[in-house]
This record gives structure tokens, sequence and C-alpha cells, in this order.
């Protein structure tokens, strides 16, 4: 005889409705690793090409010429043969999260990105070109995937590239606790950026509903699906420089920060976690009053805000400069560069220098980690900044919040 438990999960798959149910006894908070990539050799140029590419901010044809030079070298130091599906291939994420989609379970490897709110995969269906050395999700084998006929999804990019695909329902479970019938955005078409990123197999948005590409009826996040069978409605991101981290949804674990929480509200207008800083210090300098608009980003590696304050930044670093092939400031890897904090609400946040020293481009010359948002139109706090803090995303409450670590 069928519970009635089963029953409506039956009929919420087969409806193509949403639902969080937790499984008897399965608890309503969720912890999951996010690993640490230690083969990873950051490319800052590559970062800042990635996050102008993702907000469509204009690109130079000399940033575009020093990525490709930068890939090409690294592809010629391969050894001939497969591309292995390896962490080692990563240049822009340090980070991934083991993801279950489907029943039995298909486990891909996805970036967790509080930047954008399409739950999207290499699938069965993405052309073998584009997803050679990528896990895939294949529809075809699970019983609880259900196709959206006439449902599709594209996300544009500023040089005109794009990810496209259909998309189905199936199951999805992060951390043991599963979310069923979940919108995953099947690729079809994967921009070349992914393509030759083989350490992660698409990407769960974590942003708000608002933002999420699916047409003709925009789809939930796999948080806001979850969010009310969860102990809270929040999940928190615990990055850590060269160290693995973790996720937790549902609960705050405190003892992961050395300072208090500090909320501030969102802005809910644009679909992002976006808040405001009013004011900033550089080093051991006075505190300037700057009202800083900005989003908590785990999919952007770097910290990118306006020219004040980078530049004021780097007038700090005797041996900076503005490179323009590298479109950013590069220094002596070997200086000291100064912290910079944030503030956030009555408490502020500092990012240490050793952060801002980002990676080697050449020699003994470093990228900063610290950049400007020129051609973005927003201000970016990305790895480099979250790295310092937990950060805790309050989804019930509209609210971010910031501790120091």
């Amino acid at each position: 005889m069928q519970t009635f438990g089963a029953f409506l999960v039956s009929f919420l798959a087969a409806s193509g409705m949403a639902a969080a149910l937790p499984a008897e006894g399965q608890q309503k908070t969720i912890s999951v690793p996010v690993i640490y990539n230690a083969n990873h050799a950051p490319h800052g140029p590559s970062a800042l090409y990635k996050a102008k590419k993702k907000f469509g901010a204009p690109i130079s044809e000399s940033l575009k010429n020093n990525v490709a030079q930068h890939k090409a070298a690294k592809l010629a130091r391969r050894q001939t043969g497969s591309a292995p599906n390896h962490p080692s291939d990563s240049e822009d994420d340090e980070y991934i999260t083991n993801v279950s989609i489907g029943t039995p379970a298909q486990v891909l490897p996805l970036d967790f990105d509080t930047g954008s709110s399409d739950l999207w995969v290499f699938s069965s269906e993405t052309p073998s070109s584009q997803a050679k050395g990528h896990t895939l999700y294949n529809p075809t084998k699970s019983s609880t995937s259900k196709k959206l006929s006439g449902y599709s999804w594209t996300i544009s990019y500023g040089d005109g590239s794009s990810s496209s695909g259909d998309v189905y329902t199936d199951t999805v479970s992060v951390g043991g606790f599963s979310v069923t019938g979940q919108a995953v955005e099947s690729a079809t078409k994967v921009s070349s950026e992914f393509v030759s990123d083989t350490s992660n197999s698409g990407l769960l948005g974590l942003a708000l509903d608002s933002i999420n590409t699916v047409s003709p009826k925009q789809q939930k996040t796999w948080f806001s699906n979850a969010s009310s069978k969860l102990a809270q409605p929040v999940f928190t991101a615990d990055l850590n420089h060269q160290a693995s981290g973790s996720y937790n949804f549902g609960y705050i674990d405190t003892s992961l920060a050395s300072g208090p929480i500090s909320y501030v509200p969102i802005s809910t207008a644009n679909g992002f976690w976006e808040f405001t800083s009013a004011s900033y210090a550089i080093g051991s300098g006075s505190t300037k009053k700057h009202s800083t608009d900005g989003i908590a980003d785990t999919g952007t590696t770097l910290l990118l805000l306006d020219d004040t304050i980078v530049d004021a930044h780097y007038g700090q670093v005797s041996s900076a400069q503005y490179d323009n092939s590298q479109e950013g400031y590069t220094f002596d890897c070997d200086e000291n560069l100064p912290s910079f904090t944030f503030a956030v609400g009555s408490s502020k946040i500092t990012v240490p220098g050793s952060l801002i020293n980002f990676a080697p481009v050449s020699g003994n010359t470093c990228f900063g980690g610290l950049q400007s948002n020129d051609g973005i139109g927003i201000n970016i706090f990305g790895d480099v900044a979250i790295k310092a803090a937990l950060v805790v995303f309050d989804l019930g409450n509209k609210r971010l919040g910031w501790a120091q670590k």
C-alpha cells in the first residue's frame, strides 16, 4: 500500500512541481564539503576574463590574447592523450561540490554560484566535442526525470557566446537532502570557457529565483525549493585559502568565525545577494566613508571594486603598476600588500594582503586579487573577499551576514 508521502512525491514528480521532502529520520540541516584543488594554478587575467564575460563587460583584445596564450602554453605542457576529469585542468575554479542527480543517483561535480540562478549541467545531449572530459548527466538513465516540453534556457555572455539547452525535472540531492521535481537544465551547447574547464560539470546557482533563465516559465533554485524544509532558510559559505571548506544549509556554525556575524539587508531588485558597504580602509590607514553597493558572489574569483578603492590600494604598493596586457594591477610577488577592510553594518571585515597577492603571471611579477570593476557595472565581492569571512545567505530575512574568520 502506497503511503501518502510516497504518493505525494510521485504526484509532484509527475506534475513537474518541486518539493523538498526529507526522508524519515533525515535531518533538516546539511553540511557539504567544497574541495580545494591543491593542483590548481590560478591565473589572474583568466579570472578577470571569466568575471567580465559572466557579467557582460567589454573584453579588450589584449586580455583575450593574454588568456589565449596562457591556455596554449598550458596545453603544450600536457601529455598527449585524452584530458582526464581531474581538478588539475581547472584554471578558474578552485572549489567543487559533488551533487547527486536522478534515480539512481548520477554524481556530478558542480560549482556552487551565488551569482547566478540556473542549475545547468553537461549531459548526454551535449555535443561530444564539448562534453569531452566532463561527467555527464543522462536523463534517459533516471527513472525520475521528466522533460519539460517546450522549455529552454540560455545564458548569454558579453563576447556574444552562450550556453543553452532544454530542461528536465529530476531529483537533486545535496549532502543527502533531496529536492524532487527540481529543474535541471541540460546543455545542448556550451561556451568554450566551460568546455576547457573539466574540473566541474556545470553550475548550481544560489542567487535569487528572479534571474533564472528558463523560458517560458522561470524555475526556482535548488535552495529556494529546499528552504521551507530546512531548519532555517539559510546557508553559509566557508571558503578557505589553500584548504577545503563547506557549504552549510539550514544552520549557522558560528565556530567557523572568530568574530560576531554582522547582518545587512539585501536589495532584491537585481536578483543577487546585493548589499551596501558604507566605508573602507587600506592597511592601518584611516576609515574612509565610501558607499559601495556590491554582490557576494562565490562564482567570481576576484574582488572587483571601483577605481577609487583599487587605485588607493595599489597607491600604497611601491612596485605596483597597471599592466594593459593583463588589464589589471601587477606588482613584485615578494612585496607585502596592505590589507583591505570594508564595513558590513556596524562591523568590519578585513581581507589580508596575503589573499590580495593572488597569483604569479611571469617571473617575480604577481597579479592582484583586487582589481577594477570597469565595464562590469557592479562591485563584486568574490572569493578573494569571501575567503576572509564566514558569509551567511539568509533568504528568510532577506539579509546577508559577514563574520571575520
